[in-house]
């Protein structure tokens, strides 16, 4: 049987933690900036954790379970 391949879209987005959680980036970052504060671009700026309902999602198209 072949190996089962990784969704190349999650393998570009998501990023492992060191204790096995799984980081991401904010949405909204790419444009249309002029109009958003300067704390909220700041805010989008910085990476945070996939909420604990989508972790077995993304760790099945990562293909770590």
């Amino acid at each position: 049987m072949p190996k089962m391949k990784t969704k190349s879209s999650a393998k570009k987005r998501f990023k492992l933690t060191g204790t096995g959680k799984i980081k991401r980036k904010h949405a909204y970052k790419s444009h249309i900036l002029t109009k958003k504060s300067k704390k909220r671009k700041l805010r989008l700026t910085h990476s945070t954790l996939v909420h604990s309902a989508d972790e077995a999602s993304i760790k099945e198209q990562l293909r770590l379970k």
